[in-house]
């Protein structure tokens, strides 16, 4: 009789401990252990435990391949969920073997655990790990499936598949995302003072591994509910109508102030803080450097003379690469909706900015439409305060709807959505590249059907905020993915293809550029570890139908986008895998966690416009520039909003943290060691820099940077 000594870790979560019957087999190259029950005297399994045990066997097993799970019915106790963190076993020899688990298993039914060492398909050739391999990736296609939302849309992940799951458990399904909540009650649910039907089903009804978690949930209830309420209880939520004076839009969020929404407060009629965001604020991947001007925006030499100066020409200034330009053309078939009953508008201006001597981005002119004519006359700096004022405001709602469709929503959460998908169904637990890519999933899947539920659905928060609806966003966020281009995805090459690549102070380029190479770094030492040359990426078949996948579901197979369909060579797979976890962290941080700070002060970032733009100079007021923002209710919705997805809920894991140890080679670990030390010295420079700084840039500071998109 030889004895195997096994540890069992159960995570530390709220209700991570089971009541049910535990039992383990151990699977070897020789043989296998009958199958034992793990039973101390008094509670086993309680949450944040380790527990040892001991499995006895009539002989050696050989090397350890696998470790089952049993999770079946103990005595009267109804079924439960249990978090399994990891199992180590020490064999008879003194070699130990972890196995990672961090999953929720749900219900009775077996899981079947590999060896924390990651192993690519051309690694394994026993028929055993072999066929292991296919049954878990079926079972998880047969759990995450995809769904067409909208025609033009990323696919995204069928939530009512696991409603069927629930009613057709499968023998060994194996449930891989990370989390730390088990579900609460169904049905459909207002919170107070919110304006759009909280869907229960959608929000919590979902797989557990995806699910938020309790401290998640809990936070983030407790982020909106107060703020909601108190807007209630003053009667600004529903109050309908223009503002009498701008300082009342103050008010809404007294009592949650932030430095830059103050700043933003006192700043934002300036033409120099109107230039900084595009640098720096929440959509900083607007502007393109220009070499000569656009056909459809006639500009002169007299008209820009007075912002230029004597010593310069618009000319001169265009080939010295010091003009850039934001063009908002997308907007030009966007389909416009009413608010309160009354018709909105929207524009697709062209704005011209100047580098000027100091560094400065200024607005030298705006032309509100694309065709340019007598009733779409150019606004410049030199016009009438109120004039140029209503100007600058009507490109700031045409950035707040690209930025809040396009760069945000489109282009982080639904394709991390995407790359979460294929992730799950096309790559085995073992495999390096899911290990690598896990952390960076996380809770993805569960945002965003919240946003489904709450924000984009019909009669939705979009609905009730912005000028185009949702009609009009399913027209942006299509249009713009028949537009998007691997070059734009990656930060290098998008810098490079817009020309910005000089520009002072530009810190979302500066900090955004550090931790790409962090992440590039990390991932080439991960992927070179796994995949000594070429051909092993060539060969890796799993690898290969993952980014297939990804190909087709999130970027519709489109050729012409550039985003690989198959990867020849380990350059190629770190190239993609920097871009994708830069893209679920780094920048959905970048574009995300500022929206209250430059959206508080309404006039920043106006969801909407009820008048349509001046088709003549001279025309504008304070008072019809009043009528022309968004009304009272329309304002404090969207601002509660803003509010809510710029306070990350509690349960964050910044960038580069990991806290369950799915890599178990000494390798890895040194790698993932080498990052955070190089996470850690770019924040030390982001804050030294910070100080000196009038309005410091803080989104890309990789302790605020959440490793995934999650909220």
């Amino acid at each position: 009789m030889v004895v195997y000594r096994v540890r069992v870790a159960t995570g530390p979560y709220f209700l991570a401990g089971t009541l049910d019957s535990i039992s383990v087999t151990l699977v070897g190259t020789d043989a296998e252990s009958p199958k034992q029950l793990l039973d101390h005297i008094g509670r086993d399994f309680t949450p944040g435990s380790v527990h040892k045990y001991k499995v006895n066997s009539s002989c050696e097993l050989g090397e350890l391949l696998l470790v089952r799970l049993h999770k079946e019915r103990y005595a009267f106790f109804p079924k439960d969920s249990w978090y399994c963190s990891y199992i180590t076993v020490t064999d008879p020899n003194g070699v130990v073997t972890c196995f990672p688990c961090y999953q929720w298993i749900e219900g009775y039914c077996t899981v079947e655990l590999r060896p924390g060492t990651g192993k690519i398909i051309c690694h394994d050739s026993l028929p055993l790990l072999l066929d292991h391999r296919k049954k878990e990736l079926r079972a998880r296609q047969e759990c995450y499936r995809w769904k067409i939302y909208a025609s033009g849309f990323p696919r995204i992940i069928d939530v009512n598949s696991f409603e069927e799951m629930e009613s057709d458990r499968k023998f060994a399904l194996t449930k891989m995302t990370p989390s730390a909540d088990q579900g609460c009650s169904r049905g459909n649910r207002y919170l107070p003072g919110f304006p759009s039907k909280i869907d229960i089903p959608s929000l919590l009804h979902m797989e557990p591994n995806i699910r938020y978690s309790f401290t998640k949930t809990a936070s983030l209830l407790s982020n909106a509910i107060p703020v909601s309420l108190g807007l209630k209880l003053r009667g600004l939520i529903d109050r309908k109508g223009s503002w009498k004076k701008l300082d009342d839009i103050r008010n809404i969020f007294w009592c949650h102030k932030t430095f830059t929404s103050e700043y933003v407060t006192e700043h934002w009629k300036e033409d120099h803080f109107f230039g900084y965001q595009y640098l720096n604020g929440v959509n900083p991947v607007m502007i393109h450097r220009l070499s000569s001007l656009p056909s459809n925006f006639p500009i002169t030499d007299s008209m820009v003379a007075p912002s230029l100066g004597p010593s310069t020409c618009l000319q001169a200034e265009l080939e010295k690469g010091s003009i850039f330009l934001a063009d908002y053309w997308i907007l030009g078939g966007a389909p416009v909706g009413h608010l309160n009953g009354r018709q909105q508008y929207v524009t697709a201006p062209l704005c011209l900015l100047w580098l000027n001597p100091q560094g400065a981005l200024l607005p030298l002119a705006i032309q509100l439409s694309q065709t340019p004519g007598p009733d779409s006359p150019i606004f410049l700096p030199s016009d009438s305060e109120w004039d140029w004022i209503l100007a600058k405001t009507w490109v700031r709602n045409s950035e707040f709807l690209i930025h809040e469709n396009n760069t945000h929503f489109l282009c982080t959460h639904l394709l991390c959505e995407a790359f979460a998908m294929a992730t799950l169904r096309q790559l085995p637990l073992c495999h390096p590249i899911y290990k690598l890519l896990l952390p960076h999933t996380r809770y993805t899947l569960q945002v965003n059907t919240i946003a489904r539920a709450t924000l984009l659905n019909p009669e939705g928060l979009v609905d009730k905020v912005t000028s185009i609806g949702r009609p009009g966003l399913l027209y942006l966020m299509s249009t713009g993915l028949q537009h998007l281009t691997y070059t734009m995805f990656c930060l290098p090459d998008n810098l490079k293809a817009r020309g910005v690549q000089c520009i002072p102070n530009y810190y979302y380029r500066d900090d955004g550029l550090k931790i790409w190479e962090a992440i590039e770094n990390f991932v080439n030492e991960i992927v070179n570890f796994y995949y000594p040359s070429d051909i092993f990426v060539q060969r890796d078949s799993e690898l290969q139908a993952w980014v297939g996948e990804i190909f087709t579901q999130a970027f519709l197979g489109r050729k012409s986008s550039g985003f690989p369909s198959c990867l020849n060579t380990t350059e190629e797979l770190v190239k993609f895998l920097t871009a994708i976890i830069f893209n679920c962290s780094a920048q959905h941080a970048a574009v995300n966690s500022g929206q209250h700070d430059f959206g508080a002060w309404m006039p920043n970032a106006p969801s909407s416009m009820r008048n349509p733009p001046p088709q003549t100079k001279g025309t504008t007021t304070l008072k019809t520039y009043l009528d022309t923002i968004p009304e009272v209710n329309i304002t404090c919705n969207n601002l509660l909003l803003f509010w809510l997805v710029s306070q990350e809920p509690k349960d964050q894991r910044p960038l580069g943290t990991y806290p369950d140890e799915h890599f178990t080679e000494e390798a890895p670990r040194q790698s993932i060691a080498a990052f955070q030390n190089r996470l850690a010295q770019i924040s030390q420079d982001i804050q030294n820099r910070n100080k000196t700084l009038a309005l410091p840039y803080i989104y890309l500071d990789p302790p605020l940077i959440e490793n995934s998109v999650s909220i």
